[in-house]
């Protein structure tokens, strides 16, 4: 996949060398850094606080580097000047007759990175990564009425609906709707 590049931000298909063990942990440390702000902004993505860095960092570490690594998991992160602001996830889905289909996850920028187009960038490339692969079917949940939603709609995703009361907010014991998403993706550039 090329790199795109957004101003100074660069959008790159994350391929940690396991090789290179000291590599993968400094972007596993600001990987992490960027899940932990986004959680205590108050965002919903799976975590509640407390939730220290050692926690995003083992998320990371735990659940998505190997994923990554085995390559069953692709990964895309934004780079400002060397450092992690952004990523966002694409799991295909393991069932036999779905081979079309991957679902989009945890799509994060770092609060002081935001209103710069990073997200919109990372969802660009992403579907060009999907569409190179052969995913023509894109899933994903949302946090009903935020930010993410919004992103999502304005850029042809469709909604299926939305479920009550599906998940905790990560700063207060609110039980929040998410909605559900698709988009199918051509084998062409949009």
């Amino acid at each position: 996949m090329t790199e795109t590049t957004t101003s100074t931000v660069a959008i790159e298909e994350w391929r940690p060398d396991p090789a290179d063990a000291a590599a993968v942990a400094g972007d596993v440390d600001m990987l992490a850094d960027v899940l932990h702000a986004v959680v205590h902004g108050g965002a919903g993505v799976s975590f509640i606080v407390p939730f220290s860095l050692d926690d995003a960092r083992a998320f990371w570490t735990d659940t998505v580097v190997p994923g990554v690594m085995a390559r069953r998991r692709r990964m895309l992160v934004a780079r400002c000047g060397g450092r992690i602001v952004g990523t966002v996830q694409l799991d295909p889905a393991w069932a036999p007759n779905q081979p079309h289909r991957a679902e989009v996850l945890k799509l994060l920028v770092h609060p002081d990175a935001r209103r710069r187009g990073i997200a919109r960038s990372l969802m660009v490339a992403l579907e060009e990564l999907a569409r190179a692969s052969g995913w023509t079917l894109l899933t994903l949940d949302t946090w009903t009425g935020q930010a993410g939603e919004r992103l999502y709609r304005s850029l042809g995703y469709t909604v299926i609906g939305s479920i009550p009361r599906f998940a905790r907010s990560s700063t207060t014991p609110d039980l929040e709707p998410t909605t559900i998403m698709y988009k199918e993706l051509d084998q062409s550039s949009d």
